[in-house]
């Protein structure tokens, strides 16, 4: 059996060692524990980003920290909204402090890169702020190194993937929520955890171009999914992960691997 990558599986010392080439870069997949509808599991957001990392993490010879499980409140036009049973939040000043301080405890111990791995669309804004904090508490400007990045894994994915995915079209970013983007996905990667016999086919949920707080609940579909997951399958979520795997390792390794001109060494 290989070496794990997940930090939680390494003892001090043996972690303190891949830390002594002043290269090492560590991935924390963000997540969520919301629901999903009656199919997927609460734990879904945080499954896919972890099984993410860590498919990049082997090809890239970089280590997996403990997820981020909990992220901020859903909102209705993406992930059916805070109202939900089984939606469990932080509020943005809550996460934008866990961001931060893990930022500055992986940089303080000699980690040279930490990515974010998101998998929760409202997470963006606050994991940025928080990154943002501790690189001014730190005092590293624009342009050092160490270096911290942040993306979404859902931003990887190209649109001939898409277009195999969905061959009646693709319905919307803002839309995918328990749809057939993160069923396939759990369907190649977990799909013990995915029950297709509880999936309901319908409309996709059709929502105003605002915002309006507090949420009018019967806007949200009664699965809670904002599109059907009805086409879903294995084979598509194997295309999903193997492309969003290789376009994130050739940017990484890119970005990180080897440096973009202008950056220091």
């Amino acid at each position: 059996m290989g070496t794990s990558v997940f930090l939680e599986d390494l003892d001090a010392f043996a972690y303190r060692e891949a830390l002594a080439s002043g290269e090492a870069i560590v991935l924390i997949p963000v997540g969520s524990l919301e629901q999903h509808g009656p199919h997927l599991p609460l734990g879904t957001d945080t499954i896919l980003s972890t099984h993410f990392a860590q498919a990049v993490a082997t090809r890239l010879g970089a280590l997996v920290a403990q997820p981020i499980a909990y992220g901020y409140k859903s909102q209705q036009k993406s992930g059916g909204g805070n109202h939900l049973c089984g939606t469990t939040s932080l509020d943005g000043a809550s996460l934008i402090g866990v961001a931060r301080n893990l930022v500055k405890s992986f940089l303080n111990q000699g980690v040279r890169h930490v990515v974010f791995v998101n998998g929760h669309f409202e997470n963006y804004q606050f994991l940025y702020e928080g990154i943002d904090l501790a690189l001014e508490e730190l005092g590293i400007g624009p342009g050092a190194k160490p270096s911290v990045l942040l993306l979404s894994y859902w931003d990887f994915v190209t649109p001939d993937t898409l277009a195999q995915v969905y061959p009646g079209g693709f319905p919307g970013w803002e839309i995918e929520h328990g749809g057939v983007l993160e069923t396939s996905l759990m369907l190649y990667l977990e799909p013990g955890r995915v029950a297709m016999d509880r999936v309901v086919d319908g409309p996709a949920a059709v929502l105003p171009r605002f915002d309006r707080l507090p949420v009018v609940p019967d806007r949200t579909p009664d699965t809670g999914c904002l599109s059907s997951a009805a086409g879903s399958s294995a084979a598509k979520g194997e295309l999903l992960h193997g492309q969003v795997v290789d376009d994130l390792v050739m940017d990484l390794a890119n970005e990180l691997v080897r440096e973009p001109a202008g950056v220091p060494a």
